[in-house]
């Protein structure tokens, strides 16, 4: 954990926790990087370097357009989000997981009632698919995709909407974030971030942790110190 992170200084005066998906709540960034070499390779491409970087924090749609443009795709952007629906949703039905010590920390959280969000570039349709898998409909208050909201992260639209259902100030949320855009959407937003580490942002972690407010490895590490400081 950050130096200075103590749980409750984090959740001190929190009424909102806001979740991004993949990467922080459910562990599905490897699903996506398969996706694309696939994908890409039935297109005669291989995968750039850069390019999950390049398209971190954008929406389904804002994706799409991307890689129609980058690689001069002929598909329209319909048929582009069809076959990435087609070649995800099964996954993310029956193969994404929780994080470690997720779903113990959304109980914490509603035993103290403070609520929740999901706020993700992701589309609505595998959302639905995850959440019911993970019986997460029970568990968050909110939902807010990228469906709903004009631009992706960085921009703070999707916060800001999320924050706005829960009837919550963003200066009384704290958002939960793997990607450096993340960060940057929940903080300009107003609220106060956390990241959350992830394997598939590794490369970036140090730039990761400097522009979040707190930072931890993983829930299990924040579920310890709750427990520890007997909160």
């Amino acid at each position: 954990m950050k130096k200075g992170n103590a749980p409750a200084a984090m959740l001190s005066g929190i009424r909102g926790v806001l979740f991004d998906l993949d990467g922080t709540l459910i562990d599905s960034m490897w699903m996506w990087e398969a996706i694309d070499v696939e994908y890409l390779g039935k297109k005669g491409y291989t995968v750039p370097g850069d390019l999950r970087r390049a398209i971190e924090g954008m929406s389904f749609d804002e994706t799409a357009a991307y890689f129609k443009d980058r690689f001069h795709l002929p598909d329209s952007l319909e048929e582009i989000g069809r076959d990435w629906i087609a070649m995800s949703e099964e996954k993310y039905a029956h193969e994404v997981p929780l994080k470690p010590g997720a779903g113990e920390f959304l109980a914490y959280l509603r035993a103290n009632h403070i609520r929740t969000a999901i706020a993700t570039s992701n589309g609505r349709r595998l959302v639905r698919a995850v959440m019911r898998s993970l019986s997460l409909d029970t568990r968050i208050d909110t939902v807010i995709t990228g469906d709903d909201v004009a631009n992706g992260k960085p921009a703070p639209d999707i916060y800001l909407a999320a924050a706005g259902d829960l009837g919550i100030s963003p200066g009384k949320c704290l958002v939960f974030e793997d990607v450096a855009s993340g960060i940057l959407a929940g903080k300009s937003a107003g609220a106060r971030v956390c990241s959350v580490d992830d394997p598939a942002s590794q490369a970036d972690r140090e730039e990761i942790r400097r522009l979040a407010d707190y930072s931890i490895t993983g829930f299990p590490e924040l579920l310890d110190s709750l427990e520890k400081e007997g909160l």
